[in-house]
């Protein structure tokens, strides 16, 4: 292997702006790694924070001239990608891609591949299993078969925020307290932590030359799909749910009634559902030989599904005006992933140029509520603060600290501070009672010209279906409530006399 020693090895990783993908790069960096990502369209990178850490050449892993290319002066070769959801010829355009791979590999003087396909049953003849899991099977033998040293880990449900598996899992969990479900709910699985699957995906680059095989990978729990459903919402703090197996539910049917219960995409729902038939339990445990595992590692399925909720239990949402998060921990959304990732995130978004300097907006945002009030059919706020005071809110009533000053941890009416950047931003967060969490952001913007610009992003995260229901319940009145807002705070900062600036003394 190479020595690293020098800087770390080379690694290529493909898929960057998927979800493994684009995990995996900034701990191969933390590693010593030096890493290339190769991207059909470079610029969904360049929000990710270790963009300007990397090498990106632009490229498809179907072109053998643009991996060829790729693949110079690499030592690890990281496959993670394939073409679920792009149609039902998806396992020929997965087979093709991997034989160029492995042969591009082989010809560059790679010494590793390391590739992340999927848990399959082994009693199970690869002929008679789903498409889904016998194109991540056949994958897998054509790497192992390149004449380059690979890894293949399968993993069967990853959990983590953006994973297809754990979002499918998250969103019937989540929206349906009643539940008809077919007979897989009662299929056994292994699931495995997404920081567990990187882990192992690191530690995988440093295998010796010889090793070339397959590798089981999962955690410590072996679960049906019910029980993972029940546990979610446990850990999620719903409602125990109510689980009706109904064997007649075939897993063609039930991925159509997944489509119209979730966000996933029916063309990737309905191969994960296909799949979910088959018994994916791990049969061996032999990375822990290469990759070894510390303690309580790897994660049980309880703590796995804490990590993956914990920036909405924790009230933690991006500081940026864009929807995307930048990840603290792997199980975090990113930019790259789908619009379906995440959970569900209910928004209002408003902005409109202001006729004043930025410094007279920030004025009235920072001003808000108190005695100014919320710029909008007062009569909505106090009817609002009155319901939560009789369900036992904390209302309208606490007012503010200071009539001009906020600091982060200021309760204000029935939100609290979240977040403050003097100037820049306001994040307030909702502590009336709520079927979910939300907060409600405020920006100012210079323009350059004298004027400025103002941003307002109202953000729902729903708890249970009850929580959909108010969303949809209040967003008729939201044109009213958040728009008015939005035009007044504008007007207001326009009245806003700008302050003299004082000059500075004059030493004599």
């Amino acid at each position: 292997m190479a020595d690293e020693n020098d800087g770390g090895a080379r690694c290529l990783v493909t898929g960057a702006t998927g979800y493994i993908g684009g995990r995996l790069v900034p701990e191969l960096l933390r590693a010593g790694h030096r890493v290339r990502c190769l991207a059909r369209t470079p610029q969904k990178l360049r929000d990710h924070p270790w963009a300007g850490d990397v090498e990106i050449a632009r490229g498809d892993v179907t072109d053998e001239e643009t991996v060829a290319v790729a693949m110079r002066d690499v030592k690890i070769a990281y496959y993670l990608v394939h073409a679920l959801g792009t149609g039902s010829g998806f396992e020929r355009t997965d087979r093709e891609a991997a034989r160029i791979f492995g042969e591009q590999a082989r010809a560059a003087g790679v010494e590793r591949v390391v590739y992340l396909g999927g848990l399959g049953p082994v009693d199970v003849p690869e002929s008679e299993l789903s498409p889904h899991l016998r194109s991540r099977a056949e994958v897998g033998r054509i790497l192992l078969d390149s004449g380059v040293p690979t890894t293949v880990l399968r993993a069967a449900v990853i959990i983590g925020s953006g994973s297809a598996s754990f979002e499918m899992l998250r969103y019937l969990t989540e929206r349906l307290p009643v539940m008809v479900t077919p007979s897989w709910v009662s299929t056994r699985i292994q699931p495995i932590a997404v920081r567990d699957v990187l882990r192992y995906l690191v530690g995988a680059a440093r295998m010796p030359a010889g090793v070339n095989r397959t590798f089981d990978i999962g955690g410590p729990d072996i679960i049906t799909y019910r029980l993972m459903m029940e546990r979610y919402a446990q850990v999620a703090g719903l409602r125990k749910r109510l689980i009706l197996p109904v064997p007649m539910l075939t897993p063609r049917l039930s991925s159509h009634w997944i489509g119209l219960v979730t966000p996933v995409p029916r063309s990737i729902a309905r191969p994960l559902a296909e799949s979910l038939k088959y018994e994916v339990v791990c049969h061996e445990h032999d990375i822990a030989e290469y990759v070894p595992d510390g303690p309580d590692r790897p994660f049980p399925f309880d703590t796995a599904l804490k990590l993956a909720l914990q920036r909405v239990r924790e009230a933690k949402v991006t500081t940026r005006w864009s929807s995307a998060a930048v990840p603290g921990i792997p199980s975090d959304p990113l930019p790259t992933d789908p619009d379906w990732a995440g959970g569900s995130l209910y928004t209002d978004e408003r902005e409109l140029d202001v006729d004043a300097p930025r410094a007279a907006l920030w004025r009235v945002v920072e001003g808000i509520g108190g005695d100014h009030g919320w710029y909008s059919f007062p009569l909505a706020w106090a009817v609002r603060g009155w319901l939560d005071r009789l369900i036992g809110g904390v209302g309208l009533r606490r007012g503010r600290r200071d009539a001009e000053r906020l600091r982060v941890g200021d309760s204000l009416d029935f939100w609290r501070v979240e977040e403050i950047e003097p100037g820049k931003l306001l994040r307030l967060r909702a502590e009336m009672r709520l079927p979910g969490l939300a907060w409600l952001e405020m920006y100012a913007e210079d323009r350059g010209d004298g004027r400025s610009h103002y941003r307002q992003r109202a953000i729902f995260h729903p708890r249970g279906l009850l929580g959909h229901a108010y969303w949809w319940s209040v967003s008729p009145f939201h044109a009213i409530v958040f728009g008015g807002m939005a035009r007044n705070i504008a007007r207001a900062a326009g009245r806003t006399p700008s302050p003299v600036r004082a000059k500075a003394p004059v030493s004599g």
